[in-house]
């Protein structure tokens, strides 16, 4: 079992397990500049679950569908194993991966800007511990999609409604103890994703192809569409979680946020073939990156849309001058996200979690946040009377 949970965690953490200190060291670099700033938000302890569990269960799923893995899973699988060794070993390395260079970040930061406990911080990390388990039953078990959503609405049930009772605690437990028994019987070739060979290419100097190669990348990275989803579901929140905010400011903080749609914005650093592909053959520069931005635009200005729409029902008085910024958002991001791509792409990646979850993501979410504040002072400025919906 050692030599197993070996050799996947050294391809996850490096062959001396460098990353894995580096990782320590920068959760506690964050933890300590955070905490010695004096920045303290109150924050209840139902959030910290909440926040723990679904982030780690979303980081340790696309651990285990990195299609990354198939080619180590595969020669791993061709020997002869035991089976429950193998699948405890590939889950445990899976899990500290996700604990100790993801939700150790969080928890980083969640610990230094609030004030919690040693019960609150052992329940989070007892959540933690549980979203991994769960998430690997629920992974083996994928076929059976109704169970997998049942014990995901039990947990957040638990959360919800039972953070602050005695049998919390107990509730979480068990459910982790029956995560731990699926995985005792578990089939160790439900962990094998197949790797999806069926990737556009970018063929001549068609922009058409371009445009056939984004469609198919997406159709079989359905995480990817779950991910673009999702911003969609969060368009349709944010005006009600910036109520409280002035009006001016509402609409440009919410581009700059829905412009964080992480897998769109990768397509070259996940893919390398297609990387080396466009830098090297005639005209691909010019062929690839305007058809990416505007692509990269269009994502970006559905979600957008889908914001204005939910702020006209909820408050109401989407004016002109809110669909120009719209527009002009979801095309500066788009432009800063290929630039991006183009000049500084992500490598020396281990698996996509990696991509997905890599602090470039939060470059151009944070200029547009500066890009928000400017703009939103400027209409201040401009607008004679303050906007009122």
């Amino acid at each position: 079992m050692k030599m197993i949970f070996s050799a996947f965690s050294k391809k996850l953490f490096g062959v001396k397990y460098e990353r894995l200190t580096r990782t320590v060291f920068i959760c506690l670099i964050v933890f300590w500049g955070l905490y010695t700033g004096g920045f303290r938000i109150p924050v209840a302890p139902f959030i910290l679950y909440l926040t723990v569990s679904t982030f780690t269960a979303g980081v340790m799923w696309q651990a285990l569908s990195s299609e990354d893995n198939a080619v180590n899973m595969l020669n791993m699988i061709m020997l002869p194993f035991e089976r429950q060794k193998f699948v405890f070993s590939y889950v445990a390395a899976m899990g500290i991966y996700t604990f100790l260079t993801k939700t150790a970040v969080l928890l980083a930061v969640l610990l230094a800007v609030s004030v919690w406990n040693l019960t609150e911080i052992l329940c989070g990390v007892l959540c933690a511990v549980n979203a991994i388990l769960v998430t690997a039953a629920m992974f083996s078990l994928r076929r059976y999609w109704y169970t997998g959503t049942f014990w995901t609405a039990a947990v957040l049930a638990a959360i919800f409604l039972g953070w602050d009772k005695p049998w919390f605690i107990p509730v979480i437990s068990a459910s982790s103890i029956l995560a731990f028994l699926f995985l005792q019987n578990a089939d160790a070739y439900s962990f094998y994703i197949q790797k999806n060979k069926s990737r556009g290419a970018v063929r001549g100097h068609k922009h058409h192809s371009v445009w056939i190669y984004f469609f198919r990348y997406l159709g079989s990275h359905k995480n990817y569409l779950v991910n673009t989803v999702i911003m969609w579901c969060a368009a349709c929140v944010l005006p009600l979680a910036f109520k409280q905010m002035e009006s001016l400011f509402v609409i440009p903080v919410g581009f700059a946020v829905l412009s964080m749609n992480t897998p769109v914005s990768i397509l070259l650093s996940c893919d390398p073939a297609l990387e080396q592909a466009v830098r090297f053959l005639p005209g691909q520069k010019k062929t690839f990156c305007i058809p990416y931005c505007l692509f990269i635009f269009l994502c970006n200005l559905a979600a957008d849309v889908i914001f204005l729409c939910s702020f006209q029902i909820q408050t109401g008085g989407v004016t002109d001058w809110m669909i120009v910024t719209a527009v002009f958002f979801a095309l500066q991001s788009a432009v800063f996200s290929v630039l991006l791509e183009w000049f500084y792409p992500i490598r020396g990646w281990k698996i996509e979690s990696d991509l997905w979850h890599h602090p470039r993501k939060y470059i151009v979410p944070a200029v547009m946040l500066l890009l928000a504040g400017v703009v939103g002072t400027a209409l201040m400025i401009v607008l004679p009377v303050p906007f009122t919906p």
